[in-house]
């Protein structure tokens, strides 16, 4: 198979009948063999129904069906471990993001040799409250994560080598750092498309500002477990050594002056009342927490067994 289409959506019923055609419409045209995969992450409206009629026309149609709502990446993860296409291309619901330039991005996989091409939205037709932020949140994850040439971490616009989408993961709030997620896993050669972006057309955005909050929080977590995911020890245990040898000093010199004033008529010095030794209590304190983090985080890493377990209601 060509091609592997993963939709994630949430309440989009309205948008996904032209959706539909239009990927179909350009299938077509180019003659690539396909799929379609409909994730439904826990939709209230009608979406479901829609896609079981689009899927009665259209063989190429699958879908699944989260029992509730758990968010963007989660759908995306789902859609991954499903994807059977030589060539994977994501792209929102909401028809913001044009099948039309499909054909490129399968081009510039199969031909140009790229892991990972992530769609740039250049010309934005969206408010200020939301490009402001965009902004400085792709040039922080430029500079965190080194992929230099790319505009547009969020863009749900991309396409990926098959090998690519089988080993990652993507879970919580991860996908906007899929290309960051995708070089940590060993794949280098990430490149970037103009894409058309239309105006919303139907229903409102699912998306807030705290996303932006989050975003950063991710990304911190994400630079963490690319220098020190499987080994925190380098980290805690350094912080913890550091902090025990600055609270070891601080003990010898409350020594050497307690010695002196044991020795002196004139020099009275009272252990209790020094800054050195609350200096020295508090950084070995810290020093060992810092250390036994180190060696918990290197027992249980990063993983975690139900991470990416869903309850899936429905699935065709």
């Amino acid at each position: 198979m060509d091609i592997s289409i993963v939709v994630p959506l949430y309440n989009e019923a309205e948008s996904l009948p032209e959706l539909a055609a239009w990927i179909k419409r350009v299938m077509d045209e180019n003659g690539f063999s396909y799929e379609i995969l409909f994730i439904n992450d826990g939709s209230t409206d009608n979406s479901m129904d829609v896609i079981k009629q689009l899927a009665a026309s259209n063989p190429a149609i699958h879908a699944v069906a989260f029992s509730r709502n758990y968010g963007k990446s989660p759908a995306l993860n789902t859609g991954f471990e499903r994807a059977k296409g030589d060539v994977v291309i994501t792209m929102d619901a909401d028809l913001q993001d044009s099948p039309d330039e499909i054909p490129e991005l399968y081009r510039m996989i199969t031909q140009d040799g790229y892991d990972l091409v992530s769609g740039w939205k250049k010309k934005r037709y969206d408010p200020l409250s939301k490009t402001i932020p965009t902004k400085l949140f792709n040039a922080t994850a430029r500079r965190v994560s080194g992929i230099k040439n790319l505009h547009d971490f969020n863009c749900g616009l991309k396409a990926y080598k098959k090998e690519v989408i089988k080993h990652i993961e993507v879970y919580g709030d991860m996908h906007r750092y899929i290309p960051y997620l995708a070089k940590n896993a060993g794949y280098h050669k990430i490149g970037e498309k103009v894409v058309h972006h239309q105006a919303r057309k139907y229903g409102t955005t699912k998306f807030g500002l705290d996303r932006f909050v989050n975003g950063y929080l991710d990304l911190g977590t994400l630079w963490f477990q690319s220098k020190f995911g499987i080994k925190p020890m380098h980290i805690f245990g350094l912080l913890g050594s550091l902090m025990f040898v600055i609270g070891f000093m601080a003990v010898v010199v409350v020594l050497i002056l307690k010695i002196i004033a044991m020795n002196s008529s004139t020099f009275n010095f009272w252990v209790t009342k020094s800054v050195y030794f609350y200096l020295s209590l508090t950084a070995m304190v810290l020093g060992v927490q810092f250390f036994c983090t180190g060696l918990i985080g290197e027992l249980i890493t990063r993983n975690s067994a139900e991470r990416n377990n869903y309850l899936i209601a429905e699935e065709f």
